[in-house]
């Protein structure tokens, strides 16, 4: 009786513990109100599964310093449970302790729990399993989908709640999402559909607790559902709801990466710019997707050819290093907002037009008579210099917004870049030093079993992939045998009609060709979202009697967005095998009995572990140029904190791990598009993610990432590398990623930093001019004016040193000779 008393007054004393610190949220249309004070919310999406639990800190830190309140991430479903009700929360997939550093750092948490979630992950984030549930209709009226759809959703929802994350709990959750971007598709479903979503409500409301439920892109998500807005721009949504928070759950800071395409890059300016006009009409939440982008470690990209690398320009890269200067125009942005908040909040609004393009939004605290104001230039070609009476004469860049405190004076213009750029390099870790020449060894893939047509399991049909494999691995072998007794052999070709993304056929052992859907070559590309293809080569290896035709069909990630997109066939399904003869079918084989294997050997017997019993390295006779062989070797873990990348040039495409962790699916040979990139990239004008693009020409992905945490401290580290077509080795190398070049080009008035990274220091000042400065960062140039002093004080005040500030005025530098008009500071330094 003691003892259970004892229970009941700590249960007692930690539920009195939680009910102090509990966090009340509620809204209206002009605010999030958390206890009770009004509040806008810079948020940012970090995908925790994108990064690792050592990142984690750093990631968070960094978002907060950069002026973020509050960390956006989804649940992603398919890693949680990957069979039926075997689930997994460990390491980097441990959301619960993702979300408490998210509130030991200080900032609120949105969690989007879908659970279908796109985000360009395989499958959308469902788990396959689930697709191969007989009965099962997914994202729709389905009683059983929606049965497993709650289990999970419940599961997650109790998961938070026992670990306390909700606010009302004193949590940092102040938001939840159900549900996701269903609005986009919802139509091809019908009543349906409508029913669904319908149900998703009431489901989410089932799950009692305190805090508001989201739903984006859902125009008419049922009350209390906040339906919300996902794009490029979102000053123009309104919620469905008038006494809704208009909130911006996807603000697309960039774009994702394609197999074989460009960069995407979205400039500072006009992110700014998208992000004030939204707070001017009236925004509350705005939500960075991504502020971290990550890595799509193992198989989890999606798409199909979403590349490994999740950069997206992000404020933080891949790596999590600051991405200059959007990360700092950014928190630039932020202070001001924050500057604003109670005028946004709890401010009198009036809004007029001034000129064709030129919006000016008067902000009023009555009980003060506080004024803020902000004029928003939409002209994508034109400046405007806005004359305000008695409160002065503004001038405003095309397309850009300016922040006016006080309604006279200039606080923040979106297009007004005054923080630091940076030129990231990949470098050696010790730069005087050639890098450690790697010793290498091999071995095949074990491939007779299926050379000689053996599987695991037969039909006499040809499947699809993803449900045959169950989605276990990228690779299915589709075998089968066919007598020739009836063809001459002269001429003969094979045919192969697939679904994608990929093929290697072998006749009788022999490898007679391999094709994807996507080519490096560029000359055969992808329409939309149909990835198949005609395979269609000759064959000499065929002889008269029974042959064994083995075809290694291969994904690079599955469709994750559309309507029925969990329907996409994959594999040779609906496709058809035949074997020709001078331009004639002679023998369709694609009713006859095929045999399956899921996967290869070398995943079975885990080759890519460093440990496994089940493989013979050898180190002499390494080969170059052959498919489907195993590489190993041993590499130091480079010195210091910066980030490890490994660069796979000279390879061709498959995977990679590193001490037995996989760091991705790699694809040097996918070379970029040679035309479409523009390297003075004018932020002017609505953005679409194919404008701005770079690395034209050029392997879309290089570099690959090896989180520190991957490697040894004290011992070797392992790379082991499963080359599918064939690549040599002899060139691959481990570099870290640091500051290279760091710039400023800003106006007089403000305060510049430069910082290098690590220990590197300021070696030179490559440019420096205060005044009418011209170009940007590598192509700066002198204008008409300048101090003459410029380059010897910014050499003293930065050269030496890790970093340096800098006020940008002309008691730094003394007179530029452009008289009354405002000068310049360009700067260019390298880091050593």
């Amino acid at each position: 009786m003691a003892s259970s008393g004892t229970q009941f007054v700590l249960v007692a004393s930690l539920a009195l513990l939680c009910s102090c610190l509990a966090i009340k949220v509620e809204y209206d249309a002009n605010a999030i109100i958390i206890d009770g004070k009004r509040k806008v919310i810079i948020a940012g999406s970090i995908h925790y599964p994108r990064s690792t639990p050592e990142m984690w800190p750093d990631l968070i830190r960094k978002a907060k310093e950069g002026g973020v309140d509050a960390i956006e991430t989804y649940i992603f479903w398919d890693v949680h449970e990957p069979q039926r009700r075997k689930y997994d929360f460990s390491g980097n997939l441990d959301f619960v302790k993702f979300f408490k550093l998210v509130q030991d750092a200080g900032l609120y948490a949105i969690i989007r729990i879908g659970p279908y979630v796109c985000a360009e992950w395989n499958y959308g984030g469902f788990p396959m399993w689930l697709h191969n549930t007989p009965g099962i209709q997914l994202r729709t009226n389905n009683d059983i989908f929606k049965n497993e759809m709650q289990v999970f959703t419940t599961k997650i929802v109790n998961m938070c709640k026992e670990a306390n994350l909700f606010a009302s709990q004193g949590g940092p959750i102040i938001l939840a999402q159900i549900e996701n971007e269903y609005g986009n598709i919802m139509e091809k479903y019908g009543d349906a559909g409508k029913k669904y979503i319908k149900w998703c409500a009431n489901m989410a409301v089932a799950q009692n607790i305190s805090e508001p439920w989201i739903m984006c892109q859902q125009n008419d998500a049922p009350e209390p559902m906040i339906n919300t807005c996902n794009g490029f721009y979102c000053d123009q949504f309104m919620p469905n709801n008038p006494k809704s928070p208009k909130m911006w759950t996807e603000n697309w800071t960039g774009w994702f990466k394609l197999w074989g395409g460009r960069d995407p890059q979205r400039t500072a300016e006009d992110l700014a710019f998208s992000v004030a006009r939204f707070f001017q009409t009236g925004g509350v939440l705005n939500n960075y997707y991504m502020y971290h982008g990550g890595t799509n470690f193992g198989r989890t990209a999606g798409g199909p050819y979403i590349a490994t690398s999740y950069d997206y320009n992000a404020p933080l890269d891949e790596y999590g290093n600051l991405n200059q200067p959007k990360w700092g125009h950014l928190k630039q942005l932020h202070e001001a907002i924050k500057e604003a908040e109670k005028f946004f909040t709890g401010g009198i609004v009036e809004t007029k037009n001034i000129s064709t393009y030129v919006n000016l939004t008067h902000f009023t605290v009555n009980a003060t008579g506080e004024r803020f104001c902000m004029l928003s230039n939409g002209d994508n070609t034109g400046d405007y210099t806005a004359d305000l009476g008695p409160d002065g004469k503004f001038f405003v860049p095309a397309w850009s917004v300016t922040f006016l405190q006080g309604c006279t004076e200039e606080v923040y213009n979106t297009a007004k870049i005054n923080t630091q750029s940076s030129v990231m390099v990949n470098k050696h870790s010790h730069e005087n030093e050639k890098p450690a020449k790697l010793t290498w060894a091999w071995t095949p893939e074990p491939i007779q079993d299926t050379l000689d047509g053996n599987g695991k399991f037969k039909a006499a049909r040809l499947l699809d992939q993803k449900e045959a494999s169950g989605d276990v691995s990228d690779y299915l072998w589709y075998m089968t045998r066919v007598d020739t007794k009836d063809m001459s052999l002269e001429n003969a070709t094979l045919r192969v009609s697939t679904k994608g993304h990929g093929l290697h056929a072998y006749v009788n052992g022999q490898l007679i060709g391999t094709q994807f859907s996507r080519q490096a070559t560029g000359q055969q590309m992808v329409t939309g979202d149909d990835y198949s293809f005609g395979f269609d080569k000759a064959v000499s290896s065929l002889k008269k009697g029974v042959n064994v035709i083995s075809l290694l069909s291969v994904t690079v990630g599955l469709t994750n967005y559309g309507a029925f997109y969990d329907l996409h066939p994959t594999g040779l399904v609906e496709g058809s095998v035949l074997l020709r003869e001078k331009g004639k079918d002679m023998i369709d084989a694609t009713g006859y009995e095929w045999s399956y294997k899921v996967g290869l050997n070398g995943e079975a017997q885990h080759f890519y572990d460093p440990n496994s019993k089940n493989v013979n390295w050898s180190g002499t006779d390494v080969p170059k140029d052959r498919p489907m062989t195993w590489y190993k070797t041993s590499f130091k873990t480079p010195p210091g904190k910066e980030a490890v990348v490994v660069d796979l040039l000279g390879m061709g495409k498959g995977h990679a791990w590193v001490n037995g962790r996989s760091i991705g699916r790699y694809w040097p040979t996918q070379i970029a598009e040679t035309s479409g990139c523009d390297p003075h990239c004018n932020y002017r004008g609505t953005y679409k993610d194919d404008k701005c693009r770079t690395n034209c020409g050029n392997p879309s992905q290089r570099w690959y990432h090896v989180p520190r945490s991957f490697l040894n401290k004290n011992a070797d580290n392992t790379l082991i590398l499963f080359e599918e077509v064939g690549g040599a080795p002899w060139n691959v190398t481990f570099q870290v990623v640091t500051v290279g070049t760091v710039c400023a080009n800003a106006h007089e008035g403000n305060k510049v930093e430069l910082r290098c990274q690590g220990h590197h220091k300021i070696s030179e000042i490559q440019f420096a001019s205060f005044g009418d400065p011209r170009g940007t960062c590598g192509s700066f140039s002198v204008g008409n004016h300048q101090a003459d002093q410029t380059v010897s004080v910014v050499e003293k005040l930065c050269l030496g040193k890790p970093s340096c500030s800098i006020e940008v005025s002309q008691s730094t530098f003394g007179h530029s000779s452009l008289g009354n008009l405002m000068s310049r500071l360009a700067v260019q330094a390298v880091c050593k």
